[in-house]
Parts: C-alpha cells; structure tokens; sequence
C-alpha cells in the first residue's frame, strides 16, 4: 500500500498537469451528469429537506472562505505549515460540498429567483459570475493544490505553485463570496419557486 502511494505521488509529482486534467474531467463530469442524466443514484429531496441542504452549502462555503482567507494571509507572512493546512481543509471542504450540491441537486432539483426585476438581474449577475469563476477555479485549485502536497517549500519555489496558487485562491474566493450572497438573497431576503430538472 504505501509503495502504491508513493508511486502515485511521484506520478502525480512528475505530470501534475496530467493529474490536474484527469481529476477536473471527473469532476465536471459528476456536475454534468447530475445536471444532464437522470442518474438514479440520488435520494428524493422533500422541498423541506433541500431548503436544509441550501443552508448547509452556504455554511460549508462560508467555512471555506474563511480558511482560503487565513491560508492566504499566512503565506504572505511565511507561515508555511499553517498555510498548507489552511488550504488542505479548504479543499477538503469543498469536496464535502460537492457532495452535498449534487445531494441536492440530483434529488431536489434547483430554486427559481423571486424578486424584483432589478433584484434578479444583480442576482443572476451575481450567480453567473459565481458559477463562471468555480468551473475556472477548479483546475486551478486542483494544480496549485498538487504541486503544493508532492513538492516541498523549497522545491515549490521553482514551480508555478505561488503564480497560480494567487489566481486559484482570488477566483474561488470571490465565488464563494458571491455564493453565499446569492444564497442570502435567494433564501432570506427574497423569494424563490423550485424548480425541477428536466432531461431531455
């Protein structure tokens, strides 16, 4: 087991760009399956129950912001560990938060905006940009990621972990915000109607 693992990391180590397209393929895939396929591999949400689902991604982004956040500001101040851990816990928030989206998703269908007509432009605005910047922060985030758990401090210092690293954590960072404001408007400030997937 553990020359098996250590196998993978000197593959992933010597093609992080293989792994970074291998794993985003995967994880695009799961999205556009649950969007696309009736996969029937989900439970049947109550409208109740995806409403609880709603707030616990909001949570678990908001977590994550907050660790992308401290994982940032301590790099800028050379706190390597701290870093590392920081941006470990925010991934492996956001893989819980893949669960639970296509969870609810894939059992519940979606939520339809109700508001204001100048209300819901901010809001699909908000969205649109929110969605556009997680699917390109994705093999970002993956990359930067790989680099920083098969390379030690020094040796990352000669690869594009830092540079993309910077892009990773700005555009996810600025989608989770954007996230958990359309969640607030969505949910608590104004209305919505669900909706449900259609396939074709």
């Amino acid at each position: 087991m553990a020359t098996a693992t250590a196998t993978a990391k000197r593959r992933i180590r010597n093609n992080p760009l293989r792994a970074t397209i291998l794993l985003t393929v995967v994880g695009y895939g799961l999205v556009l399956g649950t969007f696309l396929l009736d996969l029937p591999i989900y439970p049947d949400l109550t409208n109740a129950q995806v409403n609880v689902f709603s707030s616990v991604i909001a949570l678990i982004n908001a977590t994550t912001t907050v660790f992308l956040a401290a994982g940032w500001y301590w790099i800028r101040n050379g706190e390597v560990k701290k870093h590392r851990l920081a941006m470990v816990t925010a991934f492996a928030l956001i893989l819980l938060f893949l669960v639970v989206y296509l969870i609810r998703v894939g059992g519940g269908g979606t939520k339809s905006f109700v508001g204001p007509d100048l209300v819901r432009t901010v809001y699909l605005l908000m969205l649109a940009i929110h969605i556009l910047l997680s699917i390109v922060a994705v093999p970002l985030v993956l990359y930067a990621l790989l680099l920083g758990l098969t390379h030690t401090p020094a040796e990352l210092r000669q690869t594009a972990h830092a540079r993309v690293g910077r892009f990773a954590a700005g555009s996810w960072l600025l989608s989770l915000v954007l996230g958990v404001v359309t969640y607030l408007l969505l949910d608590h400030v104004y209305s919505y109607e669900f909706s449900w997937l259609v396939v074709g």
